[in-house]
């Protein structure tokens, strides 16, 4: 993988794009959260608890309202592991799928092991989260994939029947290296989901995320951002389910009101490009954050993977800012969420003040180790 050019920050700059990273993680947090507690339940069922609008807030899950499931878990390591990724280029070993390969083997960890591993060196901070040692409904793909050290391939992937949204979920943090070329995003996103879902329809729709939450992250809308993942699925093999869903995403805006009927016609049968699907038009139609992730998951199908790629997709679109107070306020994990959001701002934008040849910051590098 080429290493991508270094981008020059102003101070305007940095700002706007560190409300959009704590946007992105905030957003899919809540959307994880929100359909939580519905995540197996068809639309009737859903109606039958909540009313006939369905959820509208923060239904109980795991034992407390705000919880978040797997998407949010693993979503965190993602952006450990890309961090790690830039630190480790100081000394020449330049392979991000390396670095988040590991660390979503440290994630496997927190769903087998009782709590942090202190004889760990290379847990960085991450890790010794205690609240995260909780096992919240993993697809099966992601801890069969990551149940041994070997690193999946897109020329050997990982579980190659997998189509779920397992990998996708994880996949918004890639679209927030904005100094990269689309097409690098992709490839990444790509590479790091066969790790565990290696379908071709599975990673694909998320390097097609990826794509979408780079375009809108950069100050694209939706539709632009759609339109240039679709150009670039269409030069890889296997592309067609994809391609045809996001299609189907585009068109049902234009057929009027939007309605769960609207959301079911896009799929419901838990396939990574349903999911996307839903998620894409929900936030092209939703008249804000909170319109938008009601409609996200209020349907049959995996409410939690559908609300946490609409609320990332918002969240980087319109920022922090944009998001619902009281479900900030009830959020499980946000002082984790905004601190990891706020390390990987810093580091994309100033990380040679934190390490490289002319100064090295101790604190940063146990943070995140390069071992």
């Amino acid at each position: 993988m080429n290493r991508p050019a270094t981008a020059i920050w102003g101070r305007a700059e940095q700002q706007d794009f560190r409300s959009r990273v704590r946007g992105c993680l905030l957003g899919g947090a809540i959307g994880d959260a929100l359909g939580a507690g519905v995540d197996t339940l068809t639309l009737d069922e859903t109606r039958s608890a909540h009313g006939a609008e369905g959820v509208t807030d923060f239904a109980p899950a795991y034992g407390r309202r705000g919880a978040v499931a797997a998407a949010t878990q693993l979503t965190l390591f993602t952006v450990d592991g890309l961090i790690r990724a830039q630190v480790r280029r100081d000394t020449g070993a330049w392979h991000p799928p390396t670095d988040v390969h590991r660390a979503y083997l440290r994630w496997a960890a927190t769903q087998s092991d009782w709590g942090p591993d202190e004889r760990r060196k290379d847990n960085g901070w991450l890790a010794q989260e205690e609240w995260l040692y909780a096992r919240r409904d993993p697809t099966r793909p992601c801890l069969t994939g990551l149940a041994d050290d070997v690193l999946g391939t897109l020329e050997k992937p990982k579980n190659p029947t997998a189509r779920d949204a397992g990998a996708l979920v994880r996949s918004a943090p890639f679209g927030l290296l904005v100094g990269w070329e689309p097409q690098l995003v992709c490839q990444l996103a790509v590479e790091c989901a066969a790790q565990t879902h290696g379908h071709p329809t599975a990673y694909l729709s998320a390097g097609a995320y990826a794509v979408i939450v780079h375009g809108v992250a950069r100050g694209d809308s939706v539709d632009a951002a759609v339109q240039r993942a679709l150009s670039l699925l269409t030069q890889r093999p296997g592309h067609q389910q994809v391609t045809d869903a996001l299609g189907q995403a585009l068109g049902a805006v234009r057929q009027g009101i939007p309605t769960p009927g609207r959301v079911a016609v896009l799929g419901e049968g838990g396939a990574a490009e349903d999911s996307l699907a839903v998620a894409v038009y929900c936030a092209l139609v939703g008249e804000d954050v909170r319109h938008g992730l009601r409609l996200a998951v209020n349907h049959d199908g995996p409410s939690s993977a559908t609300g946490a790629l609409c609320g990332a997709l918002l969240g980087a679109m319109h920022g922090e800012t944009a998001l619902p107070p009281a479900w900030l306020a009830e959020l499980e994990g946000r002082p984790t969420l905004l601190e990891i959001a706020d390390d990987f701002a810093m580091e994309m934008t100033q990380g040679p003040a934190l390490h490289g040849p002319a100064i090295t910051s101790s604190a940063w590098l146990t943070r995140y180790p390069r071992g």
